[in-house]
C-alpha cells in the first residue's frame, strides 16, 4: 500500500521521489551549506583524489531526505530527528529515487498523557508548542542511485491533526435575509 494522505499508517510506503542529479544541484547544495570542500564543486580536484566527478555532500543529501518527508505527509508536518547514513556517492547524471516506509506511529496525545518523550509543551517543542492531537511517525528511508544505495535513515516527524472544521458563524447561514421592513422575502 502506497501511503497518499494523512495520517500516516505503520507499515505503509510513502510513494518514491526521484530527483535527478546534476552538477547544479550538487554545487549549489554544498555553496547553501558552506562546505567549500573541492570535490563538490571541482571536477579535476574530485578525481585527483579517486571520485570519477564531483558527488553531492551529506547536508545537501539530508536536506532532500527532509523535503521528502514533508512533500509526502504535509506541510505541517514537523522533523523532530533525522538520522542518515551515506554509502555510495550521488554523481551528476545520476537520479536519486528516495523511497520510505512508516515502521510506527504513535498518538500524540496518548503520549502527552502518558507523558513520554516527544510529547512536550512549550518552548522545547518549538513548532510543535501547544499542538497536542496529531500523530508521531517514525519512517525508514532509502534512496539509491545507478550505483547501489546512497542513502538510509530514519526519521521521526510529528504530523499535526488537520485542524477541525469551523462551525459556521449564524451571520454566515444559509437562510434568507429578512426583507426591508421586517417581512420574509
Amino acid at each position: 500500500m502506497v501511503a497518499t494522505g494523512l495520517p500516516p499508517v505503520a507499515g505503509a510506503e510513502l510513494a518514491p521521489l526521484e530527483i535527478p542529479i546534476t552538477r547544479t544541484l550538487i554545487v549549489a547544495g554544498a555553496l547553501a551549506s558552506r562546505d567549500h570542500q573541492e570535490v563538490h564543486h571541482d571536477h579535476e580536484a574530485a578525481m585527483a583524489k579517486g571520485s570519477p566527478d564531483i558527488f553531492m555532500n551529506i547536508l545537501t543529501t539530508n536536506g532532500l531526505v527532509g523535503r521528502y518527508i514533508t512533500d509526502r505527509l504535509g506541510e505541517a508536518a514537523v522533523l523532530r530527528r533525522v538520522a542518515i547514513r551515506l554509502g555510495t556517492p550521488n554523481h551528476p547524471g545520476d537520479t536519486m529515487v528516495l523511497r520510505g516506509t512508516v515502521v510506527s506511529v504513535t498518538d500524540r496525545a496518548a503520549d502527552r498523557a502518558a507523558g513520554r518523550s516527544g510529547a512536550t509543551t512549550g518552548a522545547e517543542d518549538g513548532a510543535m508548542a501547544g499542538v497536542t492531537a496529531g500523530v508521531t511517525a517514525e519512517v525508514r528511508v532509502v534512496g539509491t542511485n545507478t550505483r547501489g544505495t546512497h542513502v538510509t535513515g530514519t526519521i521521526t516527524v510529528t504530523v499535526p491533526a488537520p485542524p477541525a472544521p469551523s462551525p459556521v458563524p449564524a451571520s454566515h447561514s444559509l437562510s434568507p435575509a429578512p426583507a426591508p421592513g421586517g417581512g420574509t422575502p
